[in-house]
């Protein structure tokens, strides 16, 4: 059922942007503690994987690049089983609607981690960064055409009405990959995951099933937002092969 909460998330996919730039100063206490409420409030894809979020500071990680740092990250971490980084990807997204909604600064962090200080104070796997903070840049896109997006045919053979596919194709993905492909209907959607040639496997690998989470959370919204009921199928799905493709999930929309 949609609520002014999932309205406003909605609504943050038309014209969230991935900042880079961050002004150094720390976000308010006010702020910060809506951050971690938030957090509390993320919904799983799957609810019998553990996961555990950590709001930490830029003295927190190590970048395996030359990065400028932002003033705060959630280090995402998970129990590693199958389809965890799908989940890690359909929750943290939610948190990244949710700052572009109160307009602070965010962007997904894959080319850097934890320190050893902080992956000691948890068992489970660090998957993930997104940092956040006040932009130092154009904070939203201000229309569709500044998004740098594959077109809807080119991510979809659904013909005819294929408009409920737009928040999902909008969704943002590691080096803008954009690997996810749908067949289907408007009932029932099909959902695959492009598999990546051997020299790019080695950095999408780990990347490309955040990216499907997040196009999925995408996906889910839309339909929630118009008042439907949409269940989210990613075990023993009828596995229609594809070639270039691996399926992820079936997505029921009633």
């Amino acid at each position: 059922m949609s609520s002014p909460k999932s309205e406003k998330l909605y609504e943050a996919i038309f014209h969230r942007k991935s900042i880079r730039k961050y002004k150094s100063t720390s976000l308010d206490d006010e702020t910060l503690s809506l951050v971690r409420n938030f957090l509390e409030e993320l919904i799983p894809l799957k609810e019998e994987i553990e996961t555990e979020f950590m709001l930490i500071g830029p003295e927190d990680i190590k970048s395996l690049i030359p990065l400028k740092k932002a003033p705060h990250y959630i280090a995402a971490f998970s129990e590693n089983k199958k389809g965890y980084r799908v989940n890690i990807g359909f929750m943290l997204q939610q948190m990244d609607l949710f700052l572009s909604s109160h307009n602070i600064g965010s962007c997904w962090v894959g080319m850097a981690q934890p320190k050893k200080d902080i992956l000691e104070k948890t068992n489970l796997e660090d998957v993930i960064l997104l940092s956040l903070g006040e932009a130092e840049e154009t904070l939203h896109r201000q229309k569709p055409g500044e998004f740098k997006r594959k077109k809807l045919d080119e991510i979809s053979d659904i013909e005819g009405d294929n408009e409920f596919l737009e928040p999902a194709r909008l969704a943002p993905s590691a080096t803008n990959n954009q690997p996810w492909y749908f067949t289907g209907n408007e009932n029932e959607i099909k959902v695959y995951c492009a598999r990546p040639n051997f020299i790019k496997a080695r950095v999408l690998k780990k990347w490309n099933p955040i990216d499907m989470g997040i196009a999925l959370y995408h996906l889910s919204l839309h339909f929630t937002v118009k008042g439907k009921k949409v269940e989210i199928i990613t075990d023993n799905i009828k596995k229609e092969k594809k070639k270039g493709y691996a399926p992820v999930a079936t997505v029921i929309i009633n």
